[in-house]
């Protein structure tokens, strides 16, 4: 029998499962404690449930389904988890020490089909969505980490491995787990998550009033280079994936992210930075560029990290032109900073 994570069901879901297999209505609200508080790693140590029910629930479910296979911690506190899944698959993890708090950065599927020219995670195919209990397990891995400090995770970033709007119905179950009061209590404000622009979903996206934050992964300002450097701007252009965040804006009144990797000498001249502040200047009240310094992936992709005169430059056109922007802060530059960039090299060795 394949068991479910216990950490893919909503409170809601595991209350329902409880009544449904005879078990009392509050036993569900007792294993949610011993599982999100308590953080246990087996059934049988939750010491107020009853013999039946934990055999019930060993049955059932499982807690643990991931294994750290490398932990890679860099200088400035940024800690790397490269994660293996129950059926052998890799996933990675990151842990982030920001002035607002700890944040950290989950994957969604394991491989991307996306396929951004420039990016780790695209250099390997998707195999499978991760489930929802999949996505939740990486939160936990960090957060028993953190108890050895005392600390906690205050926010979490979807932007790891694969597109998260391309699994959305176990990402939407992920996001309800970690924001119940009762499990992770982290703010809807405190979670961002993004997308490469799978227009469709910023639609539904929108309709879930979540007030969860949304990136949006841009990289180019017109079509033409957006298409050369990210293959989903063929099926969901500019002007198709502006109708949908103009109407994500309209309906949750809320600030939306776009981020901006720069390229050296693809998309980091002055005229890309006028073009994207003309692209932004009817919603630049609720805009904010994101600009991101390149890592270098491996030997197979050729681009190359902008110059600091080239960001500089960049950034001083978007702010004359009245965009809101930052260049973003670096993390784990000396431990295999891209996105998917552990996961490749481990898998290049296997081979």
């Amino acid at each position: 029998m394949n068991k479910q994570s216990i950490y893919g069901l909503t409170i809601e879901e595991l209350t329902e499962w409880m009544l449904e297999h005879g078990q009392k209505k509050f036993r569900a609200q007792q294993v949610w404690d011993w599982v999100y508080q308590k953080r246990i790693t087996a059934f049988h140590e939750m010491k107020n449930i009853n013999k039946e029910c934990i055999e019930l629930l060993e049955a059932n479910f499982e807690i643990s389904t991931l294994n750290v296979q490398i932990k890679q911690v860099s200088q400035d506190g940024t800690v790397k988890f490269l994660l293996q899944l129950k059926d052998g698959n890799l996933i990675e993890t990151v842990l982030m020490r920001q002035h607002y708090g700890l944040s950290v950065c989950v994957t969604t599927q394991v491989g991307c089909n996306i396929g951004c020219s420039f990016c780790a995670s695209g250099l390997l195919r998707k195999n499978r969505d991760l489930t929802s209990g999949e996505i939740v397990e990486q939160i936990m891995h960090v957060q028993r980490f953190l108890d050895e400090t005392g600390e906690r995770v205050s926010h979490v970033v979807v932007m790891g491995i694969g597109e998260p709007f391309d699994n959305f119905n176990n990402l939407v179950r992920f996001l309800k787990i970690i924001n119940h009061p009762k499990a992770f209590a982290i703010g809807a404000r405190h979670i961002t998550v993004s997308t490469s622009g799978i227009v469709p979903k910023i639609y539904e996206f929108a309709d879930l009033d979540l007030q969860v934050n949304l990136a949006i992964s841009l990289h180019a300002p017109n079509n033409e280079l957006r298409s050369q450097i990210m293959k989903i701007n063929r099926a969901y252009p500019l002007e198709k994936l502006f109708p949908a965040i103009n109407y994500y804006l309209e309906k949750t009144n809320r600030r939306i992210t776009f981020e901006y990797i720069l390229l050296d000498d693809v998309n980091d001249h002055v005229e890309e930075a006028k073009q994207l502040a003309e692209l932004l200047k009817d919603i630049r009240h609720l805009a904010y560029v994101n600009l991101i310094p390149y890592n270098p992936v491996n030997e197979h992709i050729q681009y190359k990290r902008s110059s600091k005169e080239s960001i500089l430059r960049f950034y001083d056109t978007l702010k004359k032109n009245g965009i809101n922007c930052v260049v973003r802060q670096e993390h784990g530059t000396d431990i295999d900073a891209a996105c998917g960039q552990l996961r490749s090299k481990q898998l290049r060795k296997a081979n």
